[in-house]
């Protein structure tokens, strides 16, 4: 006679359990769904516009996480600190999804300056990014200065963000699959929401 510990029984039901449900994962900050096991996969539709916009949102994004890379030794404002500790790590993890989106459709992660003859790479800026200047002037800044450029920037940067959202929704055929709708959205809805708070800091800096 054979004994089978409560444990094993535990495990073997999970595994049962398991095997029964295909994982779905979530966007960002967004739980992942368990579907049953008869799911299949189906491609769904997208289009240029919504690779260009993955590709020039992840540019962006990377901007974005350089600016706050600068906080920690550029300024004595604990709002500033806090706020560039919410930005790095939300776009760091938006950044890191929109790649995986990518690569699951057997796209580059980059813009290809083969596909636009003619284009340099300061050609490729996105909308609201931050000019070589402006980025050089943000590194010699500090305290006040710098938190006064980072935060006018930081709007400048997100308020091209806004607008990178807005011409992708404006393009036909676009936005077509659910996750990179959600995504979008979720990109537009939380970077006005940053916009407030930074304008409400700007006030407090004298």
């Amino acid at each position: 006679m054979y004994s089978i510990s409560l444990s094993s029984v535990v495990l073997a039901l999970s595994l049962s359990v398991h095997a029964q449900n295909v994982i779905q994962p979530g966007a960002p900050g967004t739980p992942s769904a368990s579907l049953p096991s008869s799911t299949r996969a189906e491609a769904l539709p997208f289009s240029k516009a919504d690779i260009d916009f993955m590709q020039g949102m992840i540019m962006h994004h990377q901007q974005a996480v350089e600016m706050t890379a600068l906080i920690p030794s550029h300024t004595r404002s604990e709002k500033v600190r806090f706020l560039g500790r919410k930005i790095s790590l939300s776009q760091s993890d938006e950044i890191r999804w929109m790649q995986n989106w990518l690569r699951s459709r057997n796209q580059s992660v980059e813009m290809q300056m083969a596909d636009m003859p003619g284009m340099s790479a300061s050609d490729m800026m996105m909308p609201g990014m931050l000019t070589p200047q402006q980025m050089d002037a943000l590194r010699h800044a500090t305290a006040a200065k710098f938190d006064r450029l980072f935060l006018t920037g930081m709007i400048q940067h997100h308020g091209g963000a806004l607008t990178m959202v807005r011409d992708l929704f404006n393009a036909p055929g676009t936005g077509q699959d659910p996750d990179l709708f959600t995504f979008a959205t979720d990109v537009d809805n939380g970077q006005r929401a940053e916009i407030k708070i930074m304008q409400d800091l700007l006030k407090e800096i004298r």
